[in-house]
C-alpha cells in the first residue's frame, strides 16, 4: 500500500503538503462525525456500481463488507483516525482500500464535492427527525407544567408592567405555540435536506452510466410517494448548503424562544415575583452568599441564543462571496452546522427537564393577580357596553386610576360617587366589574386566556402530542 499521504494526493503534485498546511486545512478533528452516513453513502454508490455493471457481485460484496467491518470498529473505538488523511471520507477510503482490493473502485463517478453534500444532507435529516422529537417533549413539559396549574392566574405584562390578568397555563401555552411553529420550520427544512446530489460529481457529473435515482432511493431520499428526489444541476448540487443555512436559521429562532422562555423562568423565580419554586437539583448555588438559589439553567439557556445566533451569521457571511462552485471555504460550515445542533438540542431536552422539575407558588401568584388594576381595561369595556366610545371610555378610566392613586386607595375600593366624579356614566354595576373569576370566565374569544377557552386548549395540546 501506499503512504497515507498519497493517498489524499493525485499525481500531479511533485510534494507532499507541509505539515503546518496539513493542519491548517485538516478536517478530520470535527468531520468524524459524519462517519455513518459517509459509510451508508457509500455502500449506496457500491450498489448502483454492481446495478450498472461498473463493479461485480463480488467486488461489491467486498466494499460492503469493508465498510461494515470499519463501521463496527468505529463503534468500538478501535479505528484511528489520521491527520494526514485530512477528512472523514479519505480515512474511510483509505482504511477500505488497505483492507478490500475492491476498494480503489468505490471512488468511481464520485467526487468529495458530492460525498460530503451527500454525507451533510443525510447527517442532518437525522438531527432535523431527533429535534423535532424533542421539541414535542418540551411542549409536553409546558402543557404538563400548566394543567398542573390550571387554576393559577397571574397578571400579564406589556412592557414588563402589570397589564391584565391571564391564566398563567395561558402563558405557558403561547411558548406551546412558538414552538410549534418551529417545529413546522424543521419540517420545511428537512423537505429541502431531502434531496440527494450524489453523481453530481465534482462540478459536471460523469460520462459513465450511473443511476442517481437508484443511489437516491437506496438512502430514503423520496418525496411521500417513495419517488426519487435529486438534485437538478450538478454545479448547484455540489455548492448548495442552503439546507445548512435554513436549519442554522430555525434553529436560531429555536434558540431566541428558549432564551424569552428562560427570561420569563429568571423573573418569575425572583424573590420580587416568587412565582415558581425550581427544584434544587436543577438551580445552583452561590459561591459567597449561602442564601442564594440561582436559576443556572435558564440563564445558560438565555445565553446560549447568542451562540446559536452566531453560528447563523458566520454561515451567512461564509457563502456569501463565494462563486460557483465547490470552494475550500465550504469546510467552514460543519463546525457551525455541529455546534448548532448540539447547542440546541441540550438546551431543548435541559430546560424540558427543568420545567418538569419546576413547582408553581399559587399563593404568590394570587396575590399579584388580585391587583384591581389589572381590570381597568374591563372597566372601560363596561363603560363601552352603555354606549361610550372606547377612546373616551379610555380617558375616563385613566381619570379614575389617576384619582384612586391620588386618594391612595385600589381601583376596587373607589365609592360609586368617586367613580362618577370621573363621568356620570357610572352607575352601581360599574362596582361589579371588579371580579377576577367573572372576568376571566368572560373571555370566551378563541385565543383568549377565558377560563373555558385554556382548558379547551390545554385538551387540545394533550391530544396532539399525545398526553
Amino acid at each position: 500500500m501506499k503512504s497515507s499521504k498519497t493517498v489524499s494526493r493525485s499525481g500531479r503534485f511533485a510534494s507532499h503538503p507541509s505539515a503546518n498546511v496539513a493542519l491548517f486545512t485538516e478536517s478530520i478533528s470535527f468531520d468524524w462525525r459524519l462517519w455513518r452516513h459517509d459509510i451508508a453513502g457509500s455502500i449506496a454508490h457500491a450498489m448502483m456500481l454492481q446495478h450498472v455493471g461498473l463493479l461485480t457481485r463480488k467486488e461489491c460484496r467486498d466494499i460492503t463488507n469493508g465498510l461494515e467491518g470499519i463501521a463496527r470498529d468505529i463503534e468500538a473505538g478501535k479505528l484511528q483516525w489520521k491527520l494526514e488523511l485530512e477528512d472523514v471520507h479519505m480515512n474511510i477510503e483509505a482504511e477500505l482500500t488497505r483492507r478490500v482490493p475492491a476498494g480503489a473502485k468505490l471512488h468511481t463517478a464520485r467526487s468529495r464535492n458530492d460525498q460530503v453534500a451527500l454525507d451533510m444532507r443525510m447527517w442532518l435529516r437525522d438531527e432535523i427527525l431527533s429535534l423535532c422529537g424533542e421539541l414535542r417533549g418540551l411542549q409536553r413539559s409546558l402543557i404538563e407544567l400548566g394543567g398542573r396549574n390550571a387554576d393559577v392566574v397571574i397578571p400579564g405584562y406589556t412592557h414588563l408592567q402589570r397589564a391584565q390578568p391571564v391564566y398563567f397555563a395561558h402563558h405557558l401555552l403561547a411558548y406551546a405555540e412558538m414552538f410549534d411553529r418551529d417545529w413546522e420550520r424543521l419540517h420545511d427544512c428537512f423537505a429541502r435536506a431531502n434531496v440527494c446530489p450524489l453523481g453530481s460529481g465534482a462540478i459536471a457529473g460523469s460520462t459513465l452510466p450511473i443511476d442517481r435515482e437508484f443511489v437516491a432511493k437506496q438512502l430514503g431520499f423520496v418525496d411521500a410517494k417513495g419517488r426519487p428526489r435529486v438534485t437538478q444541476n450538478s454545479m448547484d448540487g455540489v455548492s448548495d448548503r442552503d439546507f445548512v443555512l435554513e436549519f442554522a436559521a430555525a434553529a436560531a429562532l429555536i434558540a431566541v424562544h428558549l432564551s424569552r422562555l428562560a427570561e420569563d423562568v429568571v423573573l418569575w423565580a425572583s424573590a420580587e415575583f416568587h412565582y415558581i419554586r425550581i427544584d434544587d437539583e436543577y438551580t445552583t448555588g452561590s459561591s459567597l452568599m449561602p442564601q442564594k438559589k440561582n436559576p443556572d439553567i435558564a440563564e445558560l439557556a438565555r445565553g446560549k441564543s447568542g451562540r446559536v445566533i452566531g453560528n447563523l451569521m458566520a454561515l451567512l457571511t461564509l457563502l456569501k462571496g463565494l462563486p460557483m462552485t465547490y470552494n475550500r471555504d465550504l469546510q467552514e460550515d460543519k463546525e457551525r452546522l455541529f455546534d448548532t445542533t448540539d447547542t440546541v438540542r441540550a438546551t431543548v431536552n435541559i430546560v424540558a427537564a427543568m420545567l418538569r422539575h419546576t413547582a408553581v407558588n399559587a399563593g404568590a401568584c394570587a396575590r399579584a393577580a388580585g391587583d384591581p388594576a389589572l381590570l381597568a381595561t374591563d372597566l372601560a369595556d363596561h363603560l363601552v357596553l352603555k354606549g361610550m366610545p372606547f377612546r373616551k371610555a379610555h380617558h375616563v378610566v385613566g381619570a379614575v386610576v389617576l384619582l384612586a392613586e391620588q386618594l391612595g386607595k385600589p381601583l376596587d375600593t373607589l365609592t360609586l360617587a368617586e367613580l362618577r366624579s370621573a363621568d356620570k356614566s357610572f352607575g352601581q354595576d360599574a362596582l361589579q366589574v371588579f371580579d377576577l373569576k367573572k372576568s376571566l370566565a368572560g373571555r370566551r374569544l378563541t385565543g383568549a386566556p377565558g377560563t373555558s377557552e385554556v382548558r379547551k386548549q390545554l385538551a387540545h395540546w394533550r391530544k396532539r402530542l399525545g398526553r
